[in-house]
């Protein structure tokens, strides 16, 4: 792959696999660790008030007995309510620093360089580190629909109608229409490294797609209104999927028209009123056994 630069000479992309790559992210995801330390300790210090308000009216004395019934009674509401406050600190102090980094540098489409001195792959290897943790924190809250909030709380276009039940999608450069549903296990990628590049390009999922279980979106994939992506297929970069068809394999191919897309009007039928249909069938029956089957009719 080729691409013209300014001053009018071609640059070759070579998107073949290299190990070099994998330490080089390495590396760099070691060095943002850190940003983790200010987010742990400050929503550390609101669950210490939390739990300080909780118990300070109950003085350690083993004679009073009575308050700490009370504690003991209520002790899973106040972990519960301490992991929620928790969380929702990490939510709150990590979007800060998103905007705090994405006014340093603004995240961009494009083919970068997958090293280290790029201001490209480093702050995207930044950014990807400040979600992680709360993404993996949003994910493993009991409430379903809280990873939703997250999606949206960090840059993904969607509203409520769309669901991403146990999916992992990244944050920024992803939009989503109306009623848009991914399968568990399911992958959508906006950036991606290949060799010695990294690739940034929007996913744009349209009306009604449904993207299948164990499936993996590409960067820059654009789907068609009531389009589907089967389980366990994939797209390629830039793959555009036409309206109301099914899309299976990897990578994925046409397989046939969605045939649910086409239905516009359910109507509601009463299975009592069908008329019954009765069809007869020569049945091969010994001679001595007709006469059994024609008393068992009678019963």
């Amino acid at each position: 792959m080729s691409n013209t630069t300014n001053d009018g000479s071609e640059e070759n992309y070579d998107f073949t696999l290299d190990f070099t790559t994998s330490s080089a992210i390495s590396r760099v995801n070691i060095k943002f660790l850190a940003v983790y330390i200010p987010i742990i300790w400050l929503s550390g210090i609101l669950c210490g008030i939390f739990w300080y308000e909780w118990n300070k009216n109950h003085p350690p004395i083993m004679e009073d007995w009575e308050p700490w019934v009370g504690t003991l009674i209520f002790l899973p509401y106040a972990i519960i309510s301490i992991f929620f406050i928790f969380i929702m600190s990490c939510m709150f102090l990590s979007k800060l620093f998103l905007i705090l980094i994405n006014l340093i540098h603004k995240p961009r489409e494009g083919v970068f360089r997958a090293e280290m001195g790029d201001a490209d792959f480093e702050f995207w290897c930044m950014r990807t580190e400040l979600k992680k943790l709360v993404l993996w924190l949003m994910r493993n809250f009991p409430i379903p629909w809280l990873d939703s909030l997250a999606f949206k709380w960090f840059g993904i276009k969607m509203d409520t109608s769309s669901h991403l039940p146990d999916a992992w999608c990244d944050i920024e450069f992803v939009k989503l229409g109306r009623r848009v549903m991914v399968g568990q296990g399911a992958v959508i990628m906006s950036s991606m490294v290949i060799g010695k590049y990294l690739i940034i390009k929007e996913v744009i999922l349209d009306d009604y797609t449904v993207i299948g279980g164990m499936a993996c979106v590409s960067p820059g994939t654009i789907t068609g209104r009531d389009s589907l992506v089967g389980a366990i297929s994939a797209t390629v970069l830039n793959q555009v999927l036409e309206t109301g068809w099914i899309y299976f394999g990897i990578p994925c191919i046409k397989l046939q028209a969605n045939k649910l897309a086409l239905v516009k009007d359910m109507k509601r039928r009463s299975v009592d009123d069908e008329q019954a249909i009765s069809v007869e069938r020569e049945i091969n029956i010994d001679e001595d056994k007709k006469d059994k089957i024609g008393r068992g009719e009678g019963r």
